[in-house]
């Protein structure tokens, strides 16, 4: 994977069923092969995720490393997975997916979003903004926060 010509998987996208992890799956590959660009393995995104499954960022990148097949990264990744509940995994998607950022994570948010798309207010997650950038189509909402 190289994030210097192509963009990672949106957030949305689920990995074993799991939003966010096959974003962090590709920030690894393109890490592993020093080819990141602008993107930041194990962000705080990464970091939520890594949190929920009670994963390890450094053991997961070198796992990534030594990969032959996207087949090896799930078998290591599965455990984790399947040691969540359906329910608890669908609740972090709703929730990661829905959540509003705070604090200096919301300045940040405010900042991109007024100089990529300053005619969306109704944007207010990062997996949205983050889509926005990465030139993915994004449905207009019902704005409920500037």
């Amino acid at each position: 994977m190289d994030l210097t010509k192509e963009y990672p998987r949106s957030v949305s996208d689920k990995w074993q069923g799991v939003v966010q992890l096959g974003r962090t799956i590709d920030k690894g590959k393109a890490e592993a092969l020093g080819n990141v660009g602008e993107y930041h393995y194990n962000c705080g995104m990464d970091q939520a995720v890594f949190r929920f499954l009670g994963m390890n960022h450094e053991r997961l990148l070198d796992v990534i490393r030594n990969a032959r097949s996207d087949a090896e990264i799930e078998a290591f990744t599965r455990p984790f997975v399947d040691a969540k509940t359906h329910d608890e995994i669908e609740r972090w998607n709703r929730e990661w997916l829905s959540h509003q950022p705070e604090g200096p994570s919301r300045e940040a948010f405010l900042n991109l979003r007024a100089e990529i798309a300053p005619d969306r207010n109704d944007v207010t997650t990062w997996p949205d903004l983050l889509d926005i950038d990465e030139k993915r189509e994004v449905p207009r909402r019902t704005a409920n926060v500037t």
